[in-house]
């Protein structure tokens, strides 16, 4: 049996499909444009790689697409099948175990089958990447963390090493360890130069450390670390574009948004998060956007009953809100209250905290900050396992701030925003400093 580029056993037999794959790996560790084409051609020559076809089936759960369930569901048929006639590795048969687990509901069974083949080949910088991904949806910050940290040691050496620094950064910053993470992520970038991924663990860093020049420099002067990527390069820009928000330069921020973060106008909720959430950056320092909320809300309302990730659906709810579209919003609030009735990991987020944030994203954009603060503070505690990262999910912490203050809720409010300030190490950026002066001069006293 052949060993790919994780030094892990791989049912191929082509030395040239084995190239494609590893490939397709790269591609998928650096965030490229290329890892569909490479896994195609796998696919095509070897129909009977099952892992190849559990491969595609769970990118395509990634992806957080209704649509993309039946894709997933038929490579899952297919790679059992193929398992059957060809046995496969044990590898290959927890990939696909793996598969089988998301689409029943349980993407923890997935997580599940990816750790258990990293016991055994803790090199396999592929199965550890996806767990990370998978994780990362599930809002598991503490599991990322434990399960790189697992694997680091083996990695040292290794062709990939420099991804694994990248993903183990990530992980430090979502877990407030700052400076380690901006040091793993360096030395990733330095020993995998188009580590998109680690760069971005870095900007991370610098925005909840309130280091916006240190970010924007990072980003500008490693280009090459993530001009490659695929829809991931917008998130970048969109890193960007936070940074010169803290800089007060919201001119900037609406150029970044019109020339490259909807550069391509897709409903892919990755590509909808990032413009959704900077508009309403926007809007929350007093910026008129203009008419840019309603191409977002046209997507928006074909997605209504998507109901695939809390964390997709609430930004599409911003954009229907936003935008005024009532019809759209009764739409996703019913089809919330009959999801968080569904048994399951996914619909226990709909049911918490996804129910009262979905309901305080409705009341702010009515102007009701009142019930906005209500069940926006009511949801907070459990934000984090609507998946994505502290940074994304800050959009609707400031939202929750704002709401209170625009309620009068002073002292709630400011025990939210010293909340956050703990959060970001004691860094204050714009966001903070500026809602503090909105308090201390409702208090008629100098802010501290």
């Amino acid at each position: 049996m052949m060993h790919d580029i994780c030094q892990s056993p791989v049912s191929l037999e082509d030395p040239a499909l084995l190239e494609e794959w590893n490939g397709m790996i790269r591609a998928f560790l650096a965030h490229g444009t290329a890892t569909p084409t490479h896994l195609g051609a796998v696919l095509t020559g070897a129909p009977q790689f099952a892992m190849g076809h559990a491969a595609k089936g769970l990118f395509s759960l990634m992806m957080g697409r209704k649509e993309l369930n039946a894709v997933a569901r038929e490579a899952g048929q297919t790679a059992v099948s193929a398992l059957a006639a060809s046995g496969g590795s044990a590898r290959e048969r927890l990939w696909v175990r793996a598969l089988g687990e998301w689409l029943d509901g349980r993407p923890s069974g997935a997580i599940a089958a990816m750790e258990r083949i990293l016991v055994d080949h803790p090199t396999d910088t592929l199965s550890a990447k996806v767990s990370h991904a998978i994780r990362f949806i599930l809002g598991d910050g503490v599991g990322m963390r434990s399960s790189i940290e697992n694997v680091l040691d083996a990695h040292k050496g290794h062709d990939l090493e420099g991804y694994v620094h990248g993903c183990h950064a990530f992980t430090l910053e979502e877990t407030g360890e700052y400076d380690a993470a901006e040091a793993a992520g360096l030395k990733g970038l330095q020993l995998a130069g188009d580590d998109a991924w680690g760069l971005h663990a870095v900007a991370h860093v610098y925005d909840m450390t309130a280091r916006p020049d240190h970010g924007i420099a990072l980003i500008e002067n490693n280009c090459s670390a993530w001009d490659h990527c695929n829809n991931f390069r917008y998130h970048v820009w969109w890193h960007k574009a936070l940074l010169h928000l803290d800089r007060g330069e919201n001119d900037i921020v609406l150029a970044i948004y019109d020339e490259q973060v909807r550069a391509d106008k897709t409903d892919d909720y990755r590509d909808m998060a990032n413009a959704t959430s900077l508009l309403m950056r926007l809007e929350l320092e007093g910026v008129n956007v203009g008419r840019r909320w309603d191409e977002l809300a046209d997507f928006a309302e074909n997605r209504t009953d998507d109901g695939c990730l809390v964390f997709a659906d609430l930004h599409y709810m911003l954009a229907l809100g936003a935008a005024g579209r009532s019809d759209a919003k009764d739409a996703m609030t019913l089809r919330f209250a009959q999801d968080a009735m569904r048994n399951g990991e996914m619909p226990a987020r709909v049911a918490n905290p996804g129910k009262a944030a979905l309901a305080g994203l409705n009341a702010f954009s009515e102007g009701r900050y009142d019930l906005a603060f209500q069940n926006l503070a009511a949801a907070r505690p459990t934000m984090q396992t609507i998946g994505g990262s502290h940074a994304q999910r800050d959009v609707f912490e400031r939202m929750t701030i704002d709401a209170g203050l625009r309620a009068g809720m002073v002292d709630a409010t400011e025990a939210l925003i010293e909340e956050r300030i703990a959060r970001r190490a004691g860094a204050m950026d714009r966001f903070s400093t500026t809602r503090l002066a909105s308090i201390g001069d409702a208090r008629r006293i100098p802010a501290q």
